[in-house]
């Protein structure tokens, strides 16, 4: 980074940081031919770590988990990234306490996260969880962006209505009323 950018992280004026390139207080600086000061970053470079990340909303769909998983497995193979772990999880993608997903954000230690579809990862927040990734310098990799606008304003309002029946009439009867609200939205 420029001198100007590190003196901006360390909370320090330019002139100050000036002083101390110019005592070979800051280690590993240089100047480059065109003038500008060069400060390497401090943070030493991450291991390569792909985790793949896999998800249904219900254990009905335990085999569909499966099946996700090795696509996912099968993805980071031809592109030549050996998967350090494949996380599989049961749990709706509207709710926010996933504990797997949880501790993979928490930790930071990923630098790929490969997830098959966007709503996979979650329903809601997705630009949220994006950023933290970059924030943790991890490369947020989705392989499947086929949605058009109007099928993912569909999902998410179904997502919603999923959400709140749940709520209100139980699991049981939550999953008829989907499936109608589902039928009905498509026919219009």
């Amino acid at each position: 980074m420029k001198l100007t950018a590190w003196a901006k992280k360390q909370g320090v004026c330019y002139r100050s940081a000036w002083n101390y390139f110019r005592s070979n207080k800051i280690p590993g600086a240089f100047r480059l031919p065109s003038g500008a000061i060069i400060v390497p970053d401090e943070r030493p470079p991450k291991q390569d770590c792909v985790i793949t990340y896999a998800r249904v909303s219900s254990s009905q769909n335990k085999d569909n988990l499966e099946t996700q998983s090795k696509r996912l497995i099968d993805f980071c193979n031809a592109n030549g990234w050996q998967t350090h772990s494949n996380i599989k999880e049961i749990g709706s993608g509207i709710n926010d306490k996933r504990p797997k997903l949880e501790k993979i954000l928490m930790d930071g230690n990923a630098t790929k996260l490969v997830v098959e579809h966007k709503d996979r990862l979650c329903r809601f927040g997705y630009n949220y969880i994006k950023i933290l990734c970059d924030k943790i310098n991890c490369e947020l990799i989705i392989i499947n962006n086929t949605e058009t606008k109007k099928e993912d304003l569909i999902q998410d309002f179904v997502s919603i209505i999923t959400s709140f029946c749940a709520r209100l009439y139980g699991q049981r009867r939550n999953k008829r009323r989907t499936e109608k609200l589902i039928r009905e939205l498509e026919n219009e």
